[in-house]
């Protein structure tokens, strides 16, 4: 008999699933959150705080930004690469992620533009320099575009870089004020993790059950996409050997309708193990797990959200960064900030709440306090609001 959720457990158990359930308090550790989630997607853009330290601290707030930092510099027990974008992952998955490293490399290989721009940087000097001066960021190199310059256009020393990066010759060995340095993976990933054997079939396996342990629910599809390490195919041929060790389950959306799923074998004890939500109000990133597949997000809560950075101004619905508003289980907002570093302020651009939620004075008193928080994490002093 197919298993039947209902909308209110599958968000209990969405935001048990990834970390948000509880108060975001309590002993820290941020590598275990790390495993927990799997990854923590990377991204450049300092709004408030980069993605990536925002994720780990909506978890725990006594999380502070150098701390990932040390994990993967000194500490060694990180590693970064590429699931569906540049990531953190812990270090123990890195035999699980050799296959990634070739198919990343022959998916390069056969891109006729990319190779045709690569044609240009000498990958051997490249990595001889490395060898011979340890880490180096991109801008140790001045190799110029060849050509006319376009947005996403790339010197061929840095495309060189990536490409030795994707295919896992070079590694990331550290990260100053974001900036990233190579060395040669034998330097940076220790021989025991690095030469341990392990089947494509047997990473495949570990994929596909680690994936769907870390959601705890999806359909194949959802499975593929969440390391993005796999293939359609590599996917339906896990399923058909391990159906037998999974779960069919039927679950509710918020507007009623009910969608098919597999879930792992121990579903009804995940459900049964289940803890309300805290019903603290959070401010979450755009790109938080929790959020990142726009669809599974509408369907668990009725929330139609989408980042709107690559909108032209003009177009933008809401505003270029824009921060859900999470109160229990329940998205009840979104507000639009900026930090201004230089004067020690965060500033609230703009504040939406959402149409079927009532603001009370204290449901406004949890997002000012949510605010003071995220000011004290980034060192800000003081928070004006600038809505227009």
């Amino acid at each position: 008999m197919v298993l039947k959720i209902k909308n209110s457990d599958m968000r209990k158990l969405w935001l048990n699933t990834t970390g948000l359930a509880a108060a975001p308090t309590g002993p820290l550790d941020v590598l275990k959150t790390i495993k927990k989630l799997g990854f923590v997607q990377l991204d450049t853009i300092q709004n408030v705080s980069r993605a990536h330290h925002h994720i780990l601290w909506s978890r725990n707030q006594n999380y502070r930004e150098p701390m990932l930092d040390q994990l993967l510099g000194a500490q060694q027990t990180v590693f970064e690469h590429f699931t569906h974008d540049a990531s953190i992952i812990p270090l123990e998955f890195y035999p699980m992620w050799t296959r990634q490293f070739d198919r990343l490399k022959k998916w390069l290989d056969r891109s006729k533009g990319f190779q045709s721009r690569l044609a240009h940087a000498d990958l051997g000097v490249i990595k001889a320099r490395i060898e011979n001066e340890g880490p180096l960021s991109t801008h140790a190199f001045d190799t110029k575009i060849k050509g006319k310059k376009k947005m996403w256009s790339r010197p061929p020393h840095k495309l060189g870089l990536d490409y030795m990066w994707y295919a896992g010759i070079l590694s990331t060995s550290h990260r100053e004020n974001f900036k990233k340095y190579y060395d040669l993976t034998s330097r940076v990933i220790p021989s025991s993790v690095r030469e341990q054997n392990i089947s494509d079939q047997d990473q495949i396996t570990w994929l596909c059950h680690a994936a769907l342990d870390r959601m705890s629910f999806g359909t194949l599809k959802d499975i593929q996409n969440f390391w993005d390490a796999t293939d359609k195919k590599d996917v339906q041929n896990w399923f058909k050997s391990n159906e037998h060790n999974l779960s069919p389950i039927q679950w509710q959306t918020s507007d009623g309708a009910w969608l098919d799923a597999i879930a792992p074998k121990d579903i009804e004890q995940r459900l049964e193990a289940l803890s309300t939500a805290t019903s603290r109000l959070r401010i979450l990133n755009p790109f938080d797990p929790a959020i990142r597949d726009r669809k599974r997000l509408k369907h668990l809560f009725g929330f139609d959200y989408k980042i709107e950075i690559f909108v032209p101004a003009a177009k933008r619905q809401w505003g270029y960064y824009v921060y859900p508003l999470l109160e229990a289980d329940r998205f009840v907002g979104r507000i639009e900030l900026k930090a201004d570093r230089k004067a020690g302020t965060l500033k609230v651009i703009n504040f939406w709440p959402d149409k079927d939620i009532k603001w009370s004075s204290a449901r406004r008193k949890k997002l000012d306090a949510e605010l003071a928080r995220l000011a004290s994490f980034v060192n800000l002093d003081q928070i004006n609001w600038t809505q227009k």
